[in-house]
C-alpha cells in the first residue's frame, strides 16, 4: 500500500492551501531538519492517502513540459461526477488552468484535469 506522494516545490505553503482549499487536505505542522536546509510538511486527505510537500535551497525548476520520465498526475476521488463537476467551476473560477473535463475517459473514470500553482497535473474523478 502506498503511504504517501511527495512533491518537490519552493512554495510548499502556497500547495498547502491549494489543496485544503480544493481537496479538503489537513496540512501537518512543518517539519525542517535540525542537520540540514530541509523542510516539509504532510497533507492528510480523507481517504488516509497522504501528499508531502518537500523544499531545498536552490531547487531546481521542472524540467520542460509534460509528458516526461517521472510522476504523470495526482488523481484526488471526490465522490461523484456532481463534486467533479463543482469542483472543476470552483478552480477554475479561482484562476487555475483546467486542462481537460470533466468528462467520461475511454477507461470508465469521470474526472477532469487540472493543475495546481506548481503545474502539477492533478485528476479530480469520481
Amino acid at each position: 500500500m502506498i503511504a504517501h506522494v511527495a512533491l518537490w516545490t519552493a512554495r510548499i505553503e502556497v500547495l498547502a492551501d491549494f489543496y485544503a482549499r480544493f481537496f479538503g487536505a489537513s496540512p501537518g505542522a512543518p517539519y525542517r531538519s535540525a542537520t540540514r536546509p530541509f523542510e516539509s510538511r504532510f497533507l492528510s486527505l480523507g481517504s488516509g492517502a497522504r501528499l508531502e510537500l518537500m523544499r531545498l535551497p536552490g531547487l531546481a525548476p521542472a524540467a520542460g513540459p509534460d509528458p516526461r520520465v517521472g510522476l504523470a498526475h495526482v488523481a484526488i476521488s471526490v465522490g461523484s461526477p456532481e463534486a467533479v463537476d463543482r469542483l472543476t467551476e470552483a478552480i477554475r473560477a479561482a484562476g487555475h488552468e483546467v486542462r481537460s473535463g470533466p468528462r467520461r475517459t475511454g477507461d470508465g473514470y469521470y474526472e477532469s484535469v487540472v493543475l495546481d500553482p506548481d503545474g502539477n497535473v492533478v485528476e479530480i474523478t469520481a
